[in-house]
């Protein structure tokens, strides 16, 4: 697994070395010369490492994927990373702070939680995230998402829209 990834690619279990090749050739079109994608010890999930800001990848690619569907046979989710840390609670809120402060003072957050081989509880992330962000919490329909994904050792943190995220499957419906 990559330790300085930027993207999180989702797809079936078993599939993960087709949606790899995919998801390199999908970064290749949306102008990434070199991206790195590496399977995790976690089935259905890769890892990348794109040259280009997260979440504008994550625009090209919602793009790509309108012009031409056929690109994502395997890819179902495509999620952006800002930041990575160790898995520790004192850090994630640390780090949770600081994007946190990015929030306007209109503007509602929700803290999600998404976990994969650890004992921490999504309550305990959640309060950590959370704390210390003087902001209103709007759970249903947020301007803002702290998104906290927990992988073994590592998390990854970003400050994003809720829009910010691929979801194949929804969008061509």
């Amino acid at each position: 697994m990559l330790e300085d990834f930027n993207l999180l690619i989702t797809c079936s279990r078993g599939q993960e070395e087709d949606a790899r090749i995919e998801t390199i050739s999908v970064l290749k079109q949306i102008g990434d010369p070199n991206p790195i994608v590496e399977k995790t010890s976690v089935r259905g999930l890769l890892t990348a490492k794109t040259g280009m800001d997260p979440v504008e990848a994550i625009k090209k690619m919602r793009e790509l994927l309108k012009e031409r569907p056929v690109s994502f046979l395997y890819i179902k989710r495509a999620i952006p990373i800002q930041k990575i840390i160790r898995t520790d609670l004192e850090e994630i809120g640390k780090v949770a702070r600081e994007l946190g402060s990015k929030i306007g003072e209109d503007e509602t957050f929700r803290v999600t939680v998404e976990k994969r081989h650890t004992d921490l509880r999504t309550m305990e992330i959640i309060k950590a995230a959370a704390s210390g962000i003087d902001r209103k919490v709007n759970l249903d329909n947020p301007d803002r998402v702290i998104l906290v994904e927990v992988i073994g050792p590592l998390t990854g943190i970003s400050l994003i829209r809720p829009q910010d995220i691929l979801s194949t499957q929804k969008e061509l419906k």
